[in-house]
């Protein structure tokens, strides 16, 4: 039996305030995380250059080139897609978007798995949550299966990717009620938005993750296999919502609300 093929991959995402980028050479991985936001704009390509000189590698001899696609930041979305559709052009190489909630669950069941919460092999389920700001999150839920034809287990969807205010966050089917330890909320919408989800998930198990580079990495081998790679030119964001920004009567009307729901909850 032949061996199985050295994979080279380039991954980053900037879907959020931080910027994250990993190369893959075979076994070895290299990480960084850097300032996201307006910086990514600037910085990603210079320090994407970098990351692949320290791994001895060129552009156009990577299998394809891995992005978080969103949701998520709208500029941060937009440099990622800029950003891997330039650099494919250039090389000669495919683009593998990524769903930026599916990296959120895979980052989570990784550290749950290192952490010994969770066993390797061990099937869990995921609901991933973004903070998408204008008193919204992102949502989406995954299942983590592994099978005898999936040796390396594999993520499905068990929801569809939402936008909407947190107490509107559907709760999949099978997460209701007591937490179990084959299921867990992860995100960075706690801070903001955890007391306002739905009563079946204030008590649910939690993990404060990101969409990273390196989830976008481990990740990448399944959905290659999968036949998802396509041409730089299809290197597209993906959108939940058309409106990325509140007018400043709207912010006015949301902070006037928040302060009526602090005072009626004190009265």
């Amino acid at each position: 039996m032949s061996a199985p093929p050295v994979r080279r991959w380039l991954a980053f995402d900037t879907s959020t305030d931080v910027l994250s980028l990993g190369v893959a050479h075979g076994e070895r991985v290299w990480t960084q995380t850097l300032p996201g936001g307006a910086q990514s704009s600037s910085g990603l390509i210079p320090a994407v250059l970098a990351m692949l000189a320290e791994a001895e590698l060129k552009l156009d001899a990577l299998d394809a080139i891995v992005f978080g696609r969103g949701p998520g930041s709208f500029t941060g979305l937009r440099t990622a897609c800029a950003v891997a559709q330039g650099l494919a052009l250039g090389a000669n190489v495919p683009v593998l978007p990524v769903d930026t909630l599916m990296a959120v669950a895979e980052e989570a069941r990784w550290a749950q798995r290192q952490a010994g919460q969770i066993q390797a092999d061990a099937d869990c389920t995921v609901l991933a949550l973004l903070d998408a700001r204008m008193d919204e999150v992102y949502s989406a839920a995954y299942r983590w299966q592994r099978t005898p034809e999936q040796a390396q287990g594999q993520w499905q969807a068990v929801s569809p990717v939402q936008v909407g205010a947190p107490g509107k966050v559907q709760v999949p089917q099978g997460m209701e009620g007591p937490p179990g330890s084959a299921w867990v909320l992860a995100g960075n919408a706690f801070a903001a938005y955890g007391e306002r989800l739905p009563e079946g998930l204030l008590h649910a198990p939690r993990c404060e993750a990101l969409p990273s580079a390196a989830a976008l990495l481990r990740l990448a081998p399944a959905l290659w296999a999968q036949g998802l790679a396509v041409p730089a030119e299809q290197a597209v964001p993906l959108y939940i919502r058309d409106k990325v920004a509140n007018t400043t009567a709207e912010r006015e009307a949301l902070k006037t609300q928040a302060v009526q729901t602090q005072l009626g909850a004190q009265a």
